[in-house]
């Protein structure tokens, strides 16, 4: 066993006593629930899908959990300066890759948001969002340094250019996180409440647009206000779903909605928790969540340094709203939006993105990693 004593002077010693163990421990644990439910999950999505084996969506997860999992651990040892770079290198890959999925990309239904490269399938957009909230924080913490780099300028164009890439494929949930997250930067740096506000009015103006631009918006919407006005098909087969399970649940694998929903290993995988596991255990779920973005939020109360604010900001909103997104669909608190539960539902892509992100954040929050310096 190995023992790490408070005076290690290793880089291993240094992580270790520097970083918040807590947090990485609520991370493991919400793998630790989507190990179990994609298990129970995965014979019968598989059964949707010609020619794949009853537990080979579980065994790629396990692999991705892994690769994760490293990723987080990897990427939690850097300091501030290589967390900026891995940024700027992540987000330049992202906006090549968003291209590219607009040109060889297959369509989904009517959206090209995938590319497949040597047979492995993956989502760019993912990856841009949290290399986009720590190259944003960097630009507008050089605007509020005085040093002449017009940060906010720079910032404003990585996030036309993003939104341009999103809304081409289209993809409307993504492009409202990225802007919402943004948003909420500017307002912290300090930014002009003016321009907070017009950022806030283009956000309704894009909503309303998108409601007549794309039908499925529309219909998703729709079907949220008015019960007979669209395919509540999956929504009816969720709050079911929470019904049956009641408090304890029926237990790991003697669920049925598994069986009928179409998304139940991705999208409407917390209302597979909700049927097996009961209500105690999302309610656990929901407080795992809710710790790791409170007890972010509460290291950046001592932080002097505005780029790990903003960044972690950034990367804390956007992990949250995504939670929150996935479980209020399931539950049809909000309209319905493809969105995975982070670290709980299957995909790759959402996985390794998740895993980067919150790598990030454990490193800009290690006691003494943020220096104050932003060049």
């Amino acid at each position: 066993m190995i023992h790490l004593a408070r005076n290690d002077t290793s880089l291993l010693g240094r992580w270790w006593w520097t970083l918040d163990r807590w947090t990485l421990a609520a991370i493991v644990t919400l793998m630790g629930f989507g190990t179990v439910l994609i298990m129970s999950v995965s014979p019968a999505a598989a059964s949707r899908i010609e020619g794949l084996g009853a537990f080979q969506l579980a065994q790629r997860q396990f692999v991705f959990l892994a690769l994760a999992l490293a990723v987080v651990i990897a990427v939690s040892l850097l300091d501030g300066r290589s967390v900026r770079r891995l940024a700027v290198l992540g987000l330049a890959g992202s906006y090549i890759l968003l291209a590219a999925t607009l040109l060889i990309g297959p369509e989904i239904k009517g959206a090209t948001r995938w590319l497949n490269l040597g047979g492995f399938s993956f989502q760019p957009s993912e990856f841009a969002k949290p290399f986009f909230a720590v190259g944003a924080a960097w630009m507008l913490a050089c605007q509020k340094s005085g040093t002449g780099v017009p940060g906010l300028w720079i910032a404003a164009a990585m996030w036309a250019i993003l939104i341009g890439l999103l809304l081409a494929q289209p993809d409307l949930g993504q492009t409202v996180i990225v802007t919402a997250i943004w948003g909420l930067q500017l307002f912290l740096a300090g930014m002009s409440l003016t321009l907070v506000a017009v950022m806030a009015a283009l956000g309704l103006f894009g909503l309303a647009g998108a409601y007549f631009m794309y039908p499925h918006v529309a219909a998703r919407i729709d079907g949220f206000f008015d019960a007979g006005a669209g395919d509540r098909y999956q929504i009816d087969r969720s709050l079911e779903a929470f019904s049956r399970g009641g408090l304890l649940g029926r237990g790991p694998g003697e669920g049925s909605v598994k069986a009928q929903l179409p998304d139940a290993h991705s999208d409407f995988i917390f209302a597979v928790a909700g049927e097996e596991l009961g209500l105690i255990a999302c309610l656990v779920i929901v407080a795992l969540f809710a710790f790791i973005v409170l007890r972010g939020f509460s290291h950046l109360l001592q932080e002097n340094s505005i780029f790990v604010l903003l960044a972690c900001t950034g990367l804390l909103g956007q992990f949250g709203l995504q939670a929150l997104i996935n479980m209020g669909s399931s539950l049809s608190l909000i309209p319905t939006k493809g969105m995975t539960l982070p670290f709980i539902s299957y995909g790759g892509s959402s996985l390794l993105a998740l895993a980067f992100g919150m790598g990030m954040v454990l490193a800009l929050t290690r006691r003494r990693a943020g220096t104050g310096e932003i060049l």
